[in-house]
């Protein structure tokens, strides 16, 4: 709720339903989780998310607000995870088969590590952790980097981690289908209003069918910068590296 760029984001409506909503209802549409746990803050900020998740019958744990690996690793121990699939609240448009098909192939490559990889719409991210490489990483990570984005300790250390990606989507990388920007609200609540009534769990392939029909939609957040949070992280840790020396 206290994001910098588009403050209280995940309880925004949209098409009357909260953009956390969508998320959690497009994962229980998959077919290999187990279970939806939302992973929230215990910030005062954040009460508003424990609240709909009590309302609407989420599962709901409580930890850091900036160490989210210390927020998956604790979530992932109190469920007993054998594997921790990271979806983003931010992420309204996410496609259960594409998270199916993530899990699939973590599941039949011994995969530690496995996500959605190559050029693919900003808002479909999926990624699946062996909880051993969550505990690991958890453990020896120390940069803001690396505590406040769950994957990059163990997608820096392949001799660690076997490590593996589905290329699922070519030449896809400029489309932004994320909640980050007063843009991107404005984008996704004409993407809904579009396609949302006739189809609540619309596909990326609807998404795309849409833009190709009216491309014009795309010029609303074309220029977004794509991971941002990432970026700034980066350059918390070399502040930190200019300190060490």
């Amino acid at each position: 709720m206290s994001s910098c760029r588009l403050p209280g984001k995940v309880l925004m409506p949209l098409a009357g339903r909260s953009v956390l909503w969508h998320v959690v209802e497009r994962i229980r549409a998959c077919k290999r989780i187990a279970e939806v746990v939302v992973a929230t803050s215990n910030d005062a900020t954040d009460e508003a998310i424990k609240d709909w998740c009590q309302t609407t019958n989420v599962s709901c744990y409580r930890g850091s607000l900036n160490d989210v690996l210390d927020r998956f690793y604790q979530t992932g121990l109190l469920y007993a995870a054998d594997a921790v699939v990271r979806i983003t609240a931010d992420c309204p448009a996410i496609d259960p088969t594409v998270v199916d098909e993530v899990v699939d192939g973590f599941l039949a490559g011994g995969y530690e590590f496995y996500g959605l990889a190559g050029e693919f719409p900003d808002g479909l991210d999926c990624t699946v952790f062996s909880f051993d490489a969550l505990a690991r990483a958890w453990r020896e990570a120390t940069l803001p980097s690396e505590r406040e984005h769950v994957g990059p300790y163990i997608e820096k250390h392949p001799e660690f981690f076997k490590s593996g990606g589905l290329y699922k989507f070519s030449g896809l990388a400029h489309h932004r289908w994320t909640l980050d920007e007063p843009r991107d609200y404005e984008f996704l609540n004409l993407v809904f209003n579009r396609l949302f009534e006739q189809n609540s769990l619309f596909l990326a392939s609807d998404v795309l069918e849409l833009l190709e029909n009216e491309p014009e939609l795309m010029e609303l957040n074309r220029d977004i910068v794509r991971n941002q949070g990432y970026l700034k992280s980066l350059i918390e840790d070399e502040t930190i590296n200019v300190q060490i020396r």
